[in-house]
């Protein structure tokens, strides 16, 4: 499992899609405060469809509190940002890892960047475009540390039901 932290997120329906990342691959969300959004937005509700009991998910009021309560759990921070050197499939994610995403308009805040920058990673893309969707960006830094476990637990193959 894995631990997804979005950092003051904006756009209910990004937080929705996801909570259904999060609950179809078995990691926890976090979600740092302020918020965008009422937790029981019914967009936010509505992205995160019926897989809301799938989820585990923790708030906090901010990012102090976050690192707080996570420092002597000893696992790695990862920080997800355009302004990254480093590719998101170059580092070696370990179990239980927080993958931080900041804000859809701002990113992370670059003073967090600059002190972790040695663990701040990106998704390539040309030049000209300024960054992904926030849950598109999710899921697939997700996914790539979960491939590199051999995807755990998750159900990895499917059948038809008319044939």
């Amino acid at each position: 499992m894995f631990n997804i932290v979005l950092v003051e997120p904006e756009i209910p329906q990004n937080t929705g899609n996801i909570i259904r990342t999060a609950a179809a691959t078995g990691c926890r969300v976090h979600l740092v405060k302020p918020l965008g959004f009422d937790i029981s937005d019914r967009a936010l509700k509505r992205a995160g469809l019926d897989y809301w009991h799938l989820t585990d998910f923790i708030v906090y009021e901010n990012l102090d509190e976050f690192f707080a309560k996570i420092s002597a759990d000893g696992k790695n921070c990862w920080f997800a940002s355009t302004k990254a050197a480093r590719r998101y499939d170059d580092v070696p994610f370990e179990e239980g890892d927080y993958i931080l995403f900041g804000k859809e308009t701002k990113g992370l805040p670059e003073k967090l960047l600059f002190e972790n920058y040695q663990n701040t990673i990106r998704i390539p893309m040309i030049e000209e475009a300024r960054s992904l969707n926030l849950s598109n960006s999710v899921a697939i830094i997700v996914y790539e540390a979960l491939r590199q476990h051999g995807f755990g637990a998750l159900k990895e193959s499917g059948h038809l039901t008319q044939f």
